[in-house]
């Protein structure tokens, strides 16, 4: 499997060397050429199928011959090593639970299976490579928990200062090892974008490489979550919507991949905060960014989504054929609280902020006679706990993993400049 550019200004590469990259040269992200749908009688009888067969199958034709298959299996084996149920919370809507990995977010599968392809392709080399990476939240957490002591790799991580969750900055600054975060003063759009531009600076020493899902090894993987609540579903329910918080929509866009391999999705909502450039767009479109706002859903508090390029890419940049399968609308977070308490009301389940937009997607969207909709809890309450408590007059208690942490020292350095971060990495 080769890989090009979106940007087309830079040759094609193989997935070790989109993996290791990152970035393509010309700042593109980098895209599969071909998609090849699984065979019908493979989906029709996924319920027959282990979670790892079916990660197995689904993402074999992405690496190729570059990780040989029994290593392959390996990676995926630890990659998916907790459960990704559905729950019920209404007659007709349930909710995929994403947080039962170690650091209780979806970006766990990601961060680890990428890390693993990252430690097999670089097990021979003398040279470290510098994971950089941006997160808005829960990634720095599971980036640094994937990473976390894999021989012949530094990972330094960016996220805006006071604008992440107490428990998501103790996840990112307290490991130490070969885990580095630096406190930018800013918004996460600064952040990424002084990632990118880290790519591109020749001057920078070090072996640069991206764990943002503008990464290949960290976005496709995120498919497997459909897969594996489709296997739950599909005998009950024919017509599936997933409604997907989205922040820089990497986890949607590898939902509609996973759709592109056949799997029977009858629709995607991708479901915002006030941060709603791709609402904005599917109205008018005219893709226009705002400056990125602050929200208690904190996590898609990003403006211009890295991997929305992706999803029009997979729908032929046609926005007449995007709106065929594919909506999204934003929601405030006066909306997001009540949403909250309506969930907790009706079924006595806790939804963090991300979980709750995801609902009111379903919600504005409207599921009509047989669909079923599933929107995607993205993040264990307990990472957005003074939100979570204050909104529902609850206490939650700490997971052992979580209590952890929290009395632990926070370790980071912080920097407001491109250049202070460029100083940094060559250091």
């Amino acid at each position: 499997m080769n890989y090009f550019s979106l940007n087309k200004k830079s040759p094609n590469v193989s997935f070790k060397e989109a993996v290791i990259k990152g970035l393509a040269p010309d700042r593109g992200l980098y895209f599969p050429e071909s998609i090849t749908p699984l065979s019908k009688d493979f989906i029709d009888n996924i319920g027959n199928y282990s979670k790892e067969e079916i990660a197995f199958e689904a993402v074999k034709q992405f690496v190729g011959d570059e990780i040989p298959a029994d290593a392959l299996k390996k990676i995926i084996e630890e990659t998916i090593s907790f459960d990704f149920p559905v729950v019920g919370v209404e007659k007709n809507i349930g909710t995929l639970e994403l947080f039962h990995g170690p650091t209780m977010a979806f970006k766990d599968v990601g961060a680890c299976f990428m890390a693993r392809c990252l430690g097999y392709f670089n097990k021979n080399e003398t040279t470290n490579v510098t994971v950089l990476v941006a997160t808005s939240g829960d990634t720095g957490g599971a980036v640094a928990n994937g990473f976390l002591g894999v021989k012949g790799v530094d990972v330094v991580i960016l996220y805006p200062k006071g604008k992440v969750s107490e428990v998501q900055e103790k996840q990112l600054t307290t490991l130490g090892q070969n885990i580095s975060a630096l406190e930018v003063n800013g918004v996460f759009d600064d952040c990424q974008e002084m990632v990118k531009t880290a790519f591109l600076d020749e001057e920078i020493t070090k072996n640069l490489t991206s764990a943002n899902s503008i990464n290949i090894a960290r976005w496709l993987p995120q498919m497997l979550y459909y897969f594996f609540a489709y296997k739950q579903l599909h005998k009950q329910h024919k017509d599936i919507v997933f409604s997907v918080p989205s922040g820089n929509f990497g986890n949607i866009c590898a939902g509609i991949v996973a759709q592109k391999l056949g799997l029977p999705i009858k629709h995607f909502v991708a479901a915002t905060n006030v941060n709603d450039t791709v609402p904005r767009y599917m109205d008018s479109g005219d893709y226009a960014p705002n400056p990125s706002k602050a929200t208690i859903s904190n996590a898609m508090d990003v403006s211009n989504p890295s991997n929305f390029i992706r999803v029009q890419q997979l729908f032929g940049n046609s926005i007449d054929d995007l709106k065929t399968k594919f909506s999204s609308y934003s929601f405030n977070d006066t909306q997001t609280r009540e949403a909250m308490k309506a969930i907790h009301k009706e079924s006595n389940y806790v939804a963090d902020p991300h979980g709750a937009v995801g609902y009111l997607g379903l919600q504005k969207h409207g599921l009509k006679a047989g669909e079923y909709g599933v929107f995607l809890e993205t993040a264990h309450p307990v990472k957005f706990l003074p939100t979570v408590e204050e909104t529902l007059d609850i206490k939650v208690p700490l997971p052992p993993q979580i209590e952890a942490i929290m009395h632990k020292e926070k370790i980071a350095t912080n920097i407001t400049t491109y250049d202070e971060l460029k100083s940094y990495l060559n250091k």
